[in-house]
């Protein structure tokens, strides 16, 4: 199991170079300094929402599991 900094990490990074490559196209339509400016904003945007994605799921794996266990508890 990696942990949440190496997790957090690789999603930010993930994210960045989508949001990246998606701002820069967008921009691109227009001319070649929006195609800058929409990759810069595009990254930037990705490597936020990346940072918070693996504690969103990492809370949403603590809740599961608590879950289950409540579960089980009524069965028997």
């Amino acid at each position: 199991m990696r942990s949440i900094r190496i997790e957090r990490a690789i999603s930010r990074a993930r994210h960045a170079a989508i949001g990246g490559a998606i701002g820069g196209g967008l921009g691109g339509l227009i001319n070649s300094r929006a195609a800058s400016t929409g990759g810069a904003i595009g990254a930037f945007v990705g490597a936020v929402v990346g940072e918070k994605r693996p504690a969103a799921r990492a809370k949403f794996e603590i809740a599961k599991e608590r879950g289950q266990k409540r579960v089980e508890r009524v069965r028997r």
